[in-house]
């Protein structure tokens, strides 16, 4: 075969190709556009519905959005008249290979897809899992994101979120919070209560149902410790926590409450064998 035989055939070639490549761009194209309509009619629908979590919407939008991109280069591959049934099938061997190689990832991944369908936590909340805690910034397909109190990102696998223990502290509109002040034994009770409930009473952000509890709660070794329970809304609640502690030792100092501190006694003998008690 000489040259010019050469680009005779591959004229014809060409020239016998080029409706499927005109047919493949055209799909190509077409699909693109409608992939495009597809997640911005899903999206308005999904979005006016009240009750769809901005999370899942995301979430079902990128599952969608590579499906029908998956779809669409099969579509596009059988347009150019490759086999898409023995192509098809090389898909799927790799995807089982991938998939026997990411059993961790697909773990996560349906760890994911609990956490967005039963919801212990949403984009926003204050939870503590896996030893980390932090506020909700984003639940991806994989991972999800926390932001510390120390302005720290920490990444959660999924898989480990939805297989352990999730304290959420955002999830109920009200807080409660204890607090165990100490006392010395020659405090007067009642005095101790009503400067406490003084104190709680000039705190606007403690709500007043439920209503506060003022008890004791243990006559320790150096002091008497009395127990406060107070609620706050979530907005207040470290505000609120800070405010107590703070005005508690305010107004005690003005009131000569004594705030103890813990006592030892240490035995100090001599060279000739007597025992001299002092104190620390």
């Amino acid at each position: 075969m000489n040259f010019n035989d050469y680009i005779e055939g591959l004229q014809n070639y060409f020239i016998t190709f080029l409706p499927n490549l005109i047919k493949a761009v055209l799909i190509l194209i077409a699909g693109i556009f409608i992939i495009k309509f597809f997640r911005w009619f899903m999206k308005r629908m999904m979005v006016r519905r009240e009750d769809m979590d901005p999370t899942l919407i995301k979430f079902l939008m990128d599952i969608f959005t590579w499906v029908l991109r998956v779809l669409l280069f099969i579509m596009v591959v059988g347009a150019l008249g490759i086999e898409t049934s023995a192509f098809v099938a090389v898909i799927g061997a790799a995807g089982l290979a991938i998939g026997l190689s990411l059993q961790g990832s697909l773990s996560n991944f349906a760890g994911g897809i609990l956490i967005i369908l039963f919801k212990p936590f949403r984009v926003g909340h204050y939870i503590e899992v896996q030893g980390e805690g932090g506020t909700v910034v984003e639940i991806q397909i994989l991972y999800t994101k926390l932001l510390t109190p120390n302005n720290q990102v920490v990444f959660i696998p999924n898989g480990a979120l939805s297989n352990g223990n999730i304290k959420n502290y955002s999830k109920e509109p009200l807080r409660k919070a204890e607090f165990i002040i100490g006392v010395g034994y020659n405090s007067n009770i009642e005095h101790v209560k009503s400067v406490l409930t003084r104190v709680i009473e000039k705190d606007p952000k403690i709500l007043k149902d439920p209503a506060p509890v003022i008890r004791i709660k243990d006559l320790a070794d150096n002091s008497v410790n009395f127990q406060v329970f107070v609620w706050a809304t979530n907005e207040d609640f470290w505000q609120m926590f800070s405010d107590i502690k703070e005005n508690t030792k305010i107004e005690f100092d003005k009131e000569g409450i004594e705030i103890p501190f813990p006592q030892r006694d240490i035995i100090i003998k001599n060279t000739d064998g007597k025992n001299v008690l002092s104190q620390q």
